[in-house]
């Protein structure tokens, strides 16, 4: 058998079989430049990135071969290394989603370190970063109508003195003539001691690294933030050996092979975007659709998503329920869809209803998987040639090991947890990174030797389907969108009336969940839930962050030592967003959210009269929700 070649996944025993084989004797590349380099030589003249620029079916494509892509990348090591960068010494990117954002990646880390940074975030997160990262190189976009990364990059130059070069990405050079010298001559040059990508890389030999670096395995590749888009982010670095690791199991999962188109529409800062439809596939020389910069956030690419699909013959996308809420409101009769064999869901829970509605209108296979920045990026999910269980995250990936462990309300080690009891998710193995860069957020983040705590809590059943049945963290996560709390409350305890205030996240049908904040007021105080909800609203830089609603109670629940107990405030969360799906029905429903040893959480709701239409509306209201609920007759 090619020991780059693995039988499908239907069970954990065929997990097992599979990892008899070290992955290190499947002929595993040394570092993802080497990955690159082997696939260019396999087959150079296989398309292996195509962009499209305005996310129309009909448009011409910018396409690179995979030869070309891998004299490009070369080039942009050399680019770098002539601008200082060493192995250990970082390069940041601001970018979107172009052809330019691979070759910074994957450049990158064959000069020294790539920093991947989210261009949606606030200038001082970004500078944060850069700093964090101890970058001397930035990469972003060149002064562009319709774009602000330039701003914000000009606003940032005086506070960065670490910085010792700017490198600007022209999306002009992507438009043709006449629109290309239009754009250059209103915007006049670039400003001074700032380079232009395309001339850089162009002066640069494409044949070899002129630095002769040999890079190891263990060599730090990345760093990727974590901890969400809000509160001071985690900088997870992850090695040459992680990312190749992680490409080599997804595309084993996935059966990648240079037949398979898949499109990119998730953002190239996010582990998913870069590795699910960009490493993986480029180990097997597929071709990577890179769809538009702005990705699934374009309206044009996902009124046009279907005819894209057939146009490109596309056979694989990721996303997140939002994108697959979204698409289903996208007609898709008439469309030849053939060609899609998988799509994958990750970073938020898929409610059961959405996939039975989604798969029935596509004809496709839609995995749930799940994964994190911390492990380099994904860890469990559906096998694709067995029982997919809807509302698991299936089963472990090959050579990911995933363990439930039982921990004290210290956050010690206690014990493995039995079949269906619920523990915390830890993971170990070949993608686990080492720990975070900054030192003092490795606190208490491995339990029982090496084992990494997620934070998330599940139960593994009989069959090694795991469970996810609530956070022991805290995040919010909107659409695949994290959220720390914690900048929502500081916010609303700025507000004079405020005693205290509890952020969580209530079940929302499309984005999985939207940020809410309970408050308890001073005694004596007044404020109303608008007023604070405007407040809120002034105080909270970052958009997603800003909470739908604002619940006064007489006081916050606390725990026995005092803090806030909020599994308490998700149930209330839960049950208020419930009743108000089911008020037009209103005939003495009650609902009472409450723990359950299986699911977390579990809405009971009695129904008088509960005959079978009452109950057909009932769960036909409820399906979209990603929470399980009981109908009982009373």
């Amino acid at each position: 058998m090619n020991a780059n070649r693995i039988p499908p996944i239907a069970s954990l025993r065929d997990v097992e079989r599979i990892e008899e084989t070290p992955l290190e004797a499947r002929d595993m590349p040394s570092s993802t430049y080497d990955l690159l380099r082997r696939s260019a030589q396999r087959n150079p003249d296989a398309p292996a990135l195509t962009f499209l620029l305005q996310g129309t079916a009909d448009e011409t494509p910018y396409r690179l071969t995979y030869a070309e892509l891998f004299a490009r990348i070369t080039q942009t090591a050399n680019a770098f290394h002539r601008l200082g960068i060493r192995p250990g010494k970082a390069v940041s990117f601001l970018l979107p989603n172009l052809p330019h954002t691979h070759l910074t990646l994957w450049g990158g880390e064959a000069a020294g370190i790539v920093n991947a940074i989210n261009p949606l975030l606030e200038p001082e997160h970004i500078a944060e970063l850069i700093r964090a990262s101890d970058s001397e190189v930035l990469v972003t976009l060149a002064p562009f109508p319709g774009t602000d990364l330039w701003d914000k990059v000009a606003g940032l130059r005086d506070h960065l003195p670490g910085l010792n070069a700017i490198v600007t990405v022209d999306l002009a050079n992507l438009l043709p003539e006449p629109q290309r010298n239009a754009i250059k001559a209103q915007r006049g040059p670039l400003p001074e001691g700032v380079l232009d990508f395309d001339e850089l890389i162009a002066a640069c030999p494409a044949d070899r690294l002129e630095s002769g670096r040999d890079i190891q395995p263990d060599d730090i590749a990345s760093y990727f933030h974590t901890g969400g888009t809000t509160g001071t982010p985690k900088l997870a670095p992850h090695s040459h050996r992680n990312e190749v690791a992680m490409a080599m199991i997804l595309a084993f999962l996935l059966d990648f092979g240079e037949s398979d188109t898949t499109l990119c529409g998730l953002p190239l800062f996010h582990v998913n975007g870069v590795m699910v439809t960009g490493l993986a596939p480029f180990f097997r020389n597929a071709q990577v659709l890179l769809a538009t910069p702005q990705g699934y956030r374009n309206p044009s690419l996902i009124q046009n998503f279907w005819k894209i699909i057939e146009r490109h013959r596309v056979s694989f996308f990721s996303g997140v329920p939002t994108i697959y809420a979204g698409l289903l409101q996208i007609p898709s009769e008439g469309h030849d869809l053939s060609s899609l064999r998988y799509a994958l869901c990750g970073a938020a829970p898929m409610p059961v209803e959405l996939i039975r509605q989604f798969e029935g209108k596509t004809g496709l296979k839609l995995i749930e998987g799940y994964g994190l920045t911390e492990g380099t990026c994904g860890s469990c999910g559906n096998p694709p040639a067995g029982e997919r269980r809807p509302g698991s995250i299936g089963l472990r990936m090959p050579y990911c090991e995933v363990a439930i462990k039982v921990l004290d309300e210290q956050g010690n080690f206690l014990r493995d947890a039995a079949t269906n009891e619920i523990g915390n998710v830890c993971l170990r193995g070949i993608t686990v990174f080492k720990g975070y860069l900054q030192a003092s957020k490795n606190k208490d983040i491995w339990v029982d030797g090496d084992w990494f705590n997620t934070g998330d809590l599940g139960r593994m059943d009989t069959d090694g389907y795991i469970w996810l049945t609530g956070r022991s963290k805290d995040l919010i996560i909107r659409g695949g969108h994290n959220i720390d709390p914690q900048l929502i409350e500081e916010a609303l305890h700025k507000h004079p009336a405020v005693a205290m205030a509890a952020a969580v996240g209530k079940p929302d049908e499309k984005a999985g969940e939207l940020p809410v904040v309970y408050v308890q007021l001073k005694p004596g105080a007044q404020a109303s839930e608008a007023e604070l909800l405007e407040h809120a609203a002034a105080h909270i830089p970052e958009r997603a962050a800003i909470p739908k609603d604002v619940w006064i109670i007489d006081a916050i629940p606390v725990t026995a030592v005092g803090k806030t107990f909020k599994p308490a405030l998700r149930f209330d969360a839960i049950r208020r967003v419930f009743e108000s799906v089911l008020q037009p029905l209103d005939a003495g429903i009650s609902i009472e959210v409450r723990n359950d040893d299986r699911h977390g959480q579990r809405a009971d709701i009695r129904v008088p009269a509960l005959d079978a239409q009452r109950r057909a509306e009932i769960e036909r209201r409820l399906a979209p929700f990603p929470v399980k609920f009981e109908l009982i007759a009373s």
